[in-house]
């Protein structure tokens, strides 16, 4: 696994071994991490993330919805120094162990951590971002509720998912639809790089939807500065 973990981390292979070690260590004996995952962490947890990065445009924000142990919203600020991400996360445990691993991997000029759940958040200190990611957080139609709000119109979702993708997308494409997304595509990320490609679901923000649960109008929302192709039309950010 060495030469993809180079390719994907560069000169920053160190550091993702160092969060590699805070995953197999705290990560285990704080309950983020699975003890059977510990000999995995690279193969299953790092590389699968990191392979995400080539989706990411320059200079992006980034939220990372539901970012658990730090997957893949710290892989990603360990991968790319030029993104801005927030890691938004409920529970307090996780949150303390995400703090922690910002600092102690020295990440805290681009990298925050909010507690809360995605639907309270949005409107909040955070700006509408580029991007925003998810791994393992919920099907496909609840996902899109959550997050496409986090996400500037002309931004995309990106969620990570297993083989069971294309059924997926074919269940909840109209609940997607509903919510303001693009008809998702699936993509492989990582195919030259990885036995296993990290499979992908992308959804455009095309419109801002007013959530069912909220009788007030949208506010108007800025439209992504990066083109769905993965171009960049500006530079970075502020973080919220």
């Amino acid at each position: 696994m060495r030469p993809a973990a180079e390719a994907l981390f560069g000169d920053r292979l160190a550091l993702a071994a160092a969060f590699a070690t805070l995953l197999g260590t705290d990560g285990v004996v704080r309950g983020l991490i699975g003890p059977r995952e510990a000999p995995r962490i690279w193969e299953r947890h790092l590389l699968n993330c990191a392979a995400l990065a080539e989706l990411i445009p320059s200079g992006a924000s980034v939220v990372d919805v539901g970012s658990g142990a730090g997957l893949p919203g710290i892989v990603l600020a360990v991968a790319r120094p030029d993104l801005t991400i927030a890691l938004v996360e409920p529970l307090a445990r996780r949150t303390a162990f995400l703090a922690e691993a910002v600092t102690a991997l020295g990440l805290d000029d681009t990298t925050t951590v909010i507690r809360g759940r995605a639907e309270e958040v949005v409107g909040g200190p955070l700006s509408p971002a580029d991007v925003v990611t998810a791994r393992a957080v919920a099907p496909l139609d609840r996902l899109a509720g959550w997050c496409l709000p986090l996400t500037a119109v002309g931004g995309r979702l990106l969620a990570l998912k297993g083989s069971s993708a294309a059924e997926e997308i074919a269940e909840h494409q109209s609940a997607v639809s509903r919510l303001g997304g693009s008809t998702p595509v699936v993509r492989l990320c990582g195919e030259t790089l990885l036995a296993a490609p990290t499979t992908v679901v992308e959804i455009v923000r095309e419109r801002a939807v007013v959530p069912a649960r909220s009788g007030k109008a949208s506010r108007p929302e800025r439209r992504s500065s990066f083109r769905t192709d993965g171009g960049s039309g500006g530079g970075r950010r502020r973080r919220g």
